[in-house]
């Protein structure tokens, strides 16, 4: 299990996500990568999808951040 917070956000996504953000400089990844970490640490919702689990909530926050970057 990947434990700097770029890894960790590359986990969270899924395969096809994993590597259209895989193919973006590595400053863009750490931006994303501290995004999605602001978002875990930030959204109640997610703190109590956490307790359930903590895989689907750190999907969640990654579709979050990759959403709002779309947008």
């Amino acid at each position: 299990m990947p434990t700097d917070a770029i890894g960790r956000f590359m986990a969270a996504l899924d395969p096809g996500r994993r590597e259209a953000v895989g193919a973006k400089p590595h400053a863009e990844q750490e931006q994303l990568a501290a995004a999605w970490e602001r978002e875990l640490e930030a959204d109640d919702e997610l703190d109590t999808l956490d307790e359930l689990s903590p895989p689907a909530a750190e999907a969640e926050a990654a579709r979050r951040v990759l959403h709002r970057e779309a947008g």
